[in-house]
This record gives C-alpha cells, sequence and structure tokens, in this order.
C-alpha cells in the first residue's frame, strides 16, 4: 500500500477547515476527494438479539449462534467461524444476514462496550445484549471503524455504573465519515489481509508451543533419549562413567534440588528512606523475573542496610509470591532481588533445571501455594525431588528446547510488529 498525496487547495482549507478534516492521512493512490459524513441512523437500520442463555448452548447444537460474552473474549473484528451452537428453534430467534455489524448491548464498562465485530455468515442466531447494524455499507469496513477511530465516540455514548448499557437509540446518533463503496472494500480488505497475517503467526506460534509441551513431557519422563555422540563418551570416560556408544546416556539419578544447588532469597529496604530508592541497582521483584530491564532502583546504603540481595545474569529466579508464583525464569539482569524472589544455583545446566520447573509449575502451585495471596515455601522449593540425567544429557536437552523457545520467540515478534503495523494503518486509513 503506498499513500496518496490527495491535494487539498489552501483556500479550500481556509474556508472550510471542517473539510480537511475528511481525508485520511493514509490512501490508495486510486481514490481522492473528501469523505462524506453523516450519521449513522442515515445509513443503517438497527435491530437486537434475542435471548439465548448460556444453558441454552450445546455442543449438539444444530444453529450457530454468537453470544454478546463471545465479543470480548472469542471474536475480533471479523467473525467468519462461529464456536457456539443451540438447538432453540430458529423461528424464535433473530438471525444474521452476511456484513451485519453487531456490538454488545451491555457490558463491564464503558470502554469494553464499544467493540464491533462483522458477521460474514447469514443464518446464525444473535443472543439478547447484542446491537445488530445492518447497512449498505462495507462491514468488514464499518467494524474495524467502529472498533477504532470511533471507539471513544461509541463510549461515551453507553451508560450506567456497575453494569453499562448501550442502545440502539444511542447508536443512531452517532456521526460517521465514510468514502465510496469501492474504497470502503479497498480498506477491508487490505487490514482483513493484515488480519489473516496475525492469525497465520499465532496459529504457528501456538502449534509451536504445543510441540514443545509434547517434546517436553516426552524428554523428561525418557520416552525420547539423545544418543551421545564421541566428544560426550570421552567427556564421561573421563569422569570415570562407563558408556557404550550404541547405548543411551547413563541412566538418571533421581535427587534433591538441595542435593546440588544453593539457594538465598532477598529482601526490601526500608520505604521511610527516600534516598535508598535513588540508586543505580536494579531492583527486581517476582513480577520482573522475565525482563531485561527495571524502572525500579535502590542504592547501594539500602542494599547493604537491608535483606536484598545481588543476583547475576545466569541465575535463576524463582517467584514464591505473588501473581506469578511458581514461575521461574533465568534472570537477564544484574540487580538486587526481594523476598518474593527465591535465586538458584547450581553446577549442573541451570537451562535444564529451569524447564523442569517449569514442567511441573501447575503441580508445584497446586499441592503447595499457600495463603490467599499465593506464596510458597522456599523450604519446599529445597526440597522437590526429580530424575536428573548426566549434565551431558542435560544440556543437550536444554539446547533442543531453547532452540524451540527461539523460533517461538521469532514468530512473537512478527505477530508484535505485525501488530504495530496494523495499529498504525488503524490510525491512519479513517477519518
Amino acid at each position: 500500500m503506498s499513500t496518496a498525496t490527495t491535494h487539498i487547495e489552501t483556500e479550500k482549507q481556509q474556508a472550510c477547515p471542517e473539510r480537511s478534516r475528511r481525508v485520511p492521512e493514509l490512501r490508495f493512490n486510486e481514490f481522492n476527494g473528501d469523505w462524506s459524513e453523516s450519521r449513522l441512523n442515515d445509513v443503517a437500520e438497527f435491530k437486537k438479539g434475542k435471548g439465548i442463555s448460556k444453558a441454552d448452548i450445546s455442543e449438539d447444537g444444530v444453529l450457530e449462534c454468537i453470544r454478546y460474552g463471545e465479543l470480548y473474549t472469542t471474536y475480533t473484528e471479523l467473525i467468519q467461524e462461529i464456536v457456539s451452537k443451540t438447538n432453540l428453534p430458529a423461528k424464535d430467534l433473530i438471525l444474521s444476514e452476511f456484513n451485519d455489524v453487531i456490538i454488545p448491548a451491555s457490558g463491564e464498562s464503558n470502554i469494553d462496550i464499544a467493540t464491533a465485530s462483522c458477521v460474514l455468515k447469514s443464518g446464525v442466531a444473535y443472543s439478547g445484549d447484542l446491537n445488530v447494524i445492518r447497512s449498505k455499507m462495507d462491514g468488514i469496513f464499518l467494524s474495524f471503524y467502529l472498533n477504532n477511530k470511533r471507539k471513544f465516540d461509541i463510549a461515551r455514548l453507553a451508560q450506567g455504573v456497575s453494569v453499562v448499557h448501550l442502545y440502539s437509540s444511542q447508536l443512531k446518533t452517532l456521526k460517521l465519515n465514510f468514502p465510496s463503496l469501492p474504497e470502503q472494500q479497498k480498506i477491508a480488505s487490505f487490514l482483513s489481509a493484515v488480519d489473516e497475517k496475525i492469525q497465520q503467526l499465532t496459529t504457528k506460534k501456538n502449534l509451536l508451543e504445543q510441540y514443545k509441551k509434547g517434546v517436553m513431557q516426552q524428554l523428561f519422563s525418557q520416552q525420547l533419549r539423545f544418543t551421545p555422540n564421541l566428544d560426550d563418551v570421552e567427556d564421561l570416560l573421563s569422569q570415570g562413567i562407563v558408556v557404550d556408544l550404541a547405548a543411551n546416556y547413563p541412566d538418571w539419578e533421581e535427587k534433591r534440588l538441595n542435593e546440588f544447588c544453593t539457594f538465598f532469597s532477598g529482601g526490601t529496604p526500608s520505604s521511610t528512606n527516600k534516598d535508598y530508592y535513588t540508586g543505580t541497582i536494579p531492583f527486581i521483584g517476582s513480577g520482573n523475573i522475565y525482563d531485561s530491564e527495571v524502572f525500579s532502583f535502590i542504592s547501594e546504603e539500602a542494599l547493604n542496610s537491608s535483606s536484598a540481595k545481588l543476583v547475576e545474569r545466569g541465575d535463576l529466579l524463582y517467584a514464591l509470591y505473588g501473581a506469578n508464583s511458581g514461575e521461574s525464569a533465568i534472570s537477564n539482569l544484574e540487580g538486587a532481588i526481594n523476598q518474593a524472589i527465591l535465586c538458584i544455583r547450581t553446577k549442573e545446566s541451570i537451562e535444564y533445571l529451569n524447564y523442569i520447573l517449569v514442567l511441573n509449575k501447575d503441580k508445584i502451585v497446586s499441592k503447595y501455594l499457600q495463603g490467599g495471596q499465593g506464596n510458597l515455601s522456599a523450604q519446599i522449593i529445597r526440597k522437590l525431588k526429580y530424575k536428573f540425567p548426566c549434565l551431558e544429557e542435560q544440556q543437550k536437552i536444554a539446547t533442543y528446547l531453547s532452540s524451540i523457545d527461539t523460533k517461538i520467540e521469532a514468530i512473537n515478534n512478527q505477530i508484535t510488529q505485525t501488530q504495530t503495523f496494523k495499529k498504525g494503518l488503524l490510525q491512519q486509513l479513517f477519518v
């Protein structure tokens, strides 16, 4: 796509400043002229969905349906695949027409309720609490437009406190700027292609994550084993370990973490001394164990006057308290940790140990988590017992899993870049 340099004469801008605001910053070359201005009521008709409760949803249902809550949790600007079905009779319900745009009629907040989706399928039943907008405009264009350029305008129309409501009578008053149908379709097609790219990348990432999970389970249960190469055999023999080239590595050994790891946690300097928090030492909380930078720092004096402890890059950080209790990561930072983090060091493969803890996170949390805030005891972590192969096999397992993580991270970066690109388009393609 290229930006169109739409020419608007200076005297027209001066004589009619309103006019200049109806031309987008980005435009396809084949289009020019101002966009039209109208109220939504002048270009659309409105309907309301009809009650379909959660109890009416059935896996064996024969009629596809959309419930208003799914606009928050499941669907984006485009709805092509329907996730829910019901056995309620179609004659008693409001059914979709291809190109409909739907917006929730109730929600928890004003900004959340401003969520539009275009339904690209006819004959789908709409539940109650759904506003249905039916027009001759391109529905995909309209859903992207309402969801972004007009999101805050819609939010201002909604009313309510604990439960927010949005009525068709309010939506009818919404002012729109829109181009000709061919330009609407061109914009819709382009944004749909960007969304499809994001979806493809997301699917690829999910498949890789599922593959990694399956491989981890097989590797740590020894269903899959690496075989030693010549260098590994020489290393093992130098350690006095007998190994046959035609065989696997030596048998795995079960041991507690405190048999080969060292542990320490940190602390928090007094908050009454503000000078303590004006230093240059990164202060790492349990929510920062994955981060490459933090925005909280302490001074040398604060470190020396408290139980805060310094960690190094490559240390294993384990979250004992907080929302991410049970999560672990290899530190990307040198800094001080608070009491919510347990630092683990080992002469074994730190990467392998991290994968063990990641794989067993849910079991650890479900068995040992204590208190309403979610606390884990350092003593419990020290005594965790798992089977460990020799160092050489640990390293091979960790290297293999790390290569998968690298691919997942690369795809995740592509997703982020494409989403950023889409966000920029949405700000500039509409008026």
